[in-house]
């Protein structure tokens, strides 16, 4: 009997292990761009001229995004239920502080079209600043823009034209080199 359950208790620790060793392994090996993606929806390529669009805000307030507005904006596209997504927004709002004085825009589209009110809350809670925007249900903003995965980021210059575009999280060096590019500075 003594054998039986010693042998039980090392079996379980030998599965416990080699799962927590895979595991650990795939987190491991994740990378930015090792997110989920839609098959065979492509993101808009470097140079592509962003589309204008117009949405509501969390406040169901109308907003009209106008790309040669002679200011260079980051687009977000991100999703209230995408970890890496709410894990990168102080990254984005650390952005938005240091160079929205310069003139640019910062614009996040949330996917989650009738969570405004969520969404509001969330942004509230960790004080994001920086327009919070909601596309509808039909995700038209998204489908404009080729949003393949989450999180989705888009950086135009002050012409309209896409200067940046990154399909997963972004480290901050790459991002504020992208921005200081699209702004010239």
């Amino acid at each position: 009997m003594r054998k039986l359950i010693i042998g039980t208790v090392l079996l379980a620790a030998v599965t416990i292990s080699s799962g927590l060793s895979v595991a650990v392994a795939a987190d491991q090996m994740l990378t930015p761009l090792d997110i989920p993606t839609i098959e065979g929806v492509k993101a808009l390529e470097i140079g592509a001229d962003a589309p204008d669009f117009a949405i509501a805000d969390t406040s169901r307030q109308p907003y009209k995004f106008v790309a040669k507005e002679n200011a260079a904006s980051l687009l977000v596209f991100w999703s209230m239920f995408c970890e890496p997504c709410r894990a990168e927004m102080p990254l984005i709002q650390s952005m938005y502080q240091k160079y929205s004085p310069t003139g640019l825009k910062v614009i996040s589209i949330a996917m989650d079209g009738g969570m405004e009110d969520s969404i509001s809350a969330f942004a509230k809670q960790e004080k994001y600043t920086f327009t919070l925007l909601v596309d509808n249900e039909n995700l038209e903003v998204t489908d404009a823009y080729g949003i393949p995965g989450t999180p989705t980021l888009y950086i135009a210059d002050k012409t309209g034209k896409i200067t940046f575009s990154k399909v997963g999280r972004v480290g901050e060096e790459e991002l504020e080199k992208a921005l200081k590019t699209a702004l010239g500075i």
